[in-house]
């Protein structure tokens, strides 16, 4: 079994693809149009179980544990789009856009933060094809109360 850079760049950093689970609703985990992957909104789930539950307050500690949590979306995004691409996340062209979800407090102003931690890690799997354009927002409730909910579109590679 072949491992992508992306897979290496996780090992190097003591993570690791999560463990299959059952979607939460009635929707595909992704769809593809040509070489572009839309992948469904994760929240932050490891195994079935929600991580991390919101609201996420405005404080230094919660809001790097919320960053945790948008790096564990983010690890499932990847197994998702692994899927997508046969099983070669090598072939990733570029991620193109992320769409952040934080369950928060009324006045939360750092959603932008929080979603760093899945951008920071598509940057350190993809390099400069990991950059991306963003969306991140401040909402009152995610699906079983997840702190962190994020989506994206990537383009694959022709080959």
């Amino acid at each position: 079994m072949m491992v992508s850079q992306a897979e290496t760049s996780l090992h190097d950093m003591g993570l690791a693809l999560p463990p299959d689970w059952t979607p939460r609703g009635q929707f595909l985990p992704y769809r593809r149009d040509g070489s572009v992957v839309y992948l469904s909104g994760q929240i932050c789930e490891w195994g079935g179980a929600v991580t991390h539950v919101g609201p996420v307050a405005d404080t230094a500690d919660a809001i790097a544990e919320a960053q945790k949590a948008a790096q564990i979306c983010a690890l499932n995004l990847l197994y998702r789009l692994k899927e997508a691409c046969d099983g070669d996340l090598d072939r990733v062209s570029c991620v193109l856009r992320l769409g952040g979800f934080v369950n928060c407090v009324p006045g939360f102003g750092a959603s932008p933060q929080v979603i760093n931690g899945a951008t920071e890690l598509f940057i350190a799997c993809f390099g400069e094809a990991g950059w991306h354009a963003r969306t991140a927002v401040g909402v009152a409730g995610l699906p079983g109360n997840a702190a962190v909910e994020v989506d994206a579109i990537v383009r694959l590679r022709d080959d």
